[in-house]
């Protein structure tokens, strides 16, 4: 005999979970299933184990602007229905302590264990069923509308490894396919695909980029050195970039400024990054050599620069490693040129394991805005296993708390 409920949620990640938890205070019987043997354990390792959890500077009018998707309007409906505001007011009924960082990021004060036991608290005011570990086996669907007897039947058959289910509705919230070591699977998009459902490519973003290990050489002993940036790439329509802080790795760029750039970076594409965005370091040098004085060239570009940075770069010319004093002015504006024009070309990215969420997934045009079911009826597809991917800062996981949101409040109750 199957079990039956209302709904069957697979992945009890941020958006799984929240949508539990609303679904079922609503009075519909829910199952939450996920086969890892840890609940939430991306929310768990995030923000360095304190989650950043939304962040403020999400416009409610124009939500969309921080996201990117195929589809790119798709996400205002829900981000615009339920904001960063909606959720902190959620924190705060729990008493759960939180602090804002640098550009609108807010974070768990002590713990992201403090927001796990937030969605758990919640499941449990809603009566959720809560299997984990438990692996879906299969899931079947039927499109009969009615028994013999005349009772409305359930669609969905779902064969775990704790017994079969029967149920009106589908969720699938099992994320991306970032760091697998957690648990990370590709079984929604493989669904989703069973169902006739169309993928946008899925590939890593918010990841460090990687170069070709001779091409970046010169550079790779600079590893551990940040410093503030302008990075962009992309041209016309298609253009992007950010002001954020860059770093250096043996194998590359990463930091803010590098995983931001990371989800609009597509291969041979080159990086524009200006190393000293805050002011014109022609003017600044050439102020600097009138001024008199030996000191070598390096050094005077270190009143700027950090200093690794400064003898690295100028190690590129002869004409660069003499006193201020003795270098031309075409020297000098061609060394300022160099720094606020870098044009370097990644060979790739740190893939899965290092990325921190998934570009692309379900595609967007076979869901419905305001619910987030596909054109597959009853069947819903919500967080990052959708093409919609935030930037960093918190703000995916708000989709993940918007999309779960949208979804809870449109599933249906009685019989379809």
């Amino acid at each position: 005999m199957s079990l039956v409920f209302d709904v069957a949620i697979v992945g009890a990640g941020a958006a799984g979970l929240f949508c539990a938890g609303i679904a079922g205070q609503r009075g519909l019987r829910v199952l939450l299933l996920d086969h890892a043997p840890k609940v939430a354990e991306k929310i768990r390792i995030s923000g360095g184990g304190r989650c950043n959890f939304t962040n403020r500077d999400l416009d409610p009018r124009q939500p969309q602007r921080h996201f990117l998707s195929d589809n790119p309007a798709f996400c205002r409906s829900a981000l615009a229905r339920y904001t960063p505001a909606d959720f902190i007011a959620l924190l705060q009924r729990h008493g759960v302590a939180w602090q804002e960082k640098h550009k609108g990021q807010l974070f768990c004060t002590r713990s992201a264990q403090d927001l796990i036991d937030l969605l758990l608290r919640e499941c449990a005011a809603g009566g959720v069923t809560h299997w984990q570990p438990c692996r879906v086996l299969h899931v079947a669907y039927s499109d009969h509308s009615a028994h013999a007897e005349g009772v409305a039947a359930l669609p969905y058959t779902l064969q775990t490894e704790r017994g079969s289910v029967t149920c009106r509705s589908l969720v699938v919230a099992t994320g991306g396919l970032p760091v697998p070591k957690i648990g990370a699977s590709d079984w929604g998009l493989r669904l989703a695909q069973r169902f006739g459902l169309a993928l946008v490519e899925p590939r890593p973003a918010l990841v460090p980029l990687t170069f070709e290990a001779a091409g970046w050489a010169p550079y790779a002993h600079l590893a551990g050195l940040a410093l503030p940036v302008r990075v962009a790439t992309g041209s016309k329509k298609q253009a992007m970039a950010f002001d954020e802080d860059l770093l250096f790795t043996h194998r590359g760029l990463s930091g803010p400024a590098g995983l931001q750039i990371s989800s609009y970076w597509n291969p041979g594409q080159p990086l524009r990054i200006d190393l000293h965005p805050q002011a014109r370091l022609d003017a600044a040098l050439q102020t600097a050599k009138a001024a008199g004085g030996r000191k070598l060239l390096p050094k005077a570009l270190a009143q700027h620069l950090p200093q690794r940075l400064c003898d690295t770069w100028t190690q590129h010319r002869p004409d660069w490693q003499r006193p201020l004093s003795d270098c031309s002015d075409k020297a000098l504006a061609q060394l300022a040129e160099s720094l606020h024009h870098w044009t370097p070309s990644p060979s790739g990215d740190e893939g899965w394991a290092k990325a921190e969420v998934m570009r692309g997934g379900v595609d967007t045009r076979q869901l419905s805005s305001q619910s987030l079911e596909s054109s597959q009826p009853g069947l819903y597809f919500i967080g990052e296993v959708v093409d919609v991917t935030g930037w960093l800062g918190g703000y995916n996981f708000q989709w993940a708390w918007a999309s779960a949101h949208a979804c809870a409040l449109a599933l249906p109750c009685g019989p379809r």
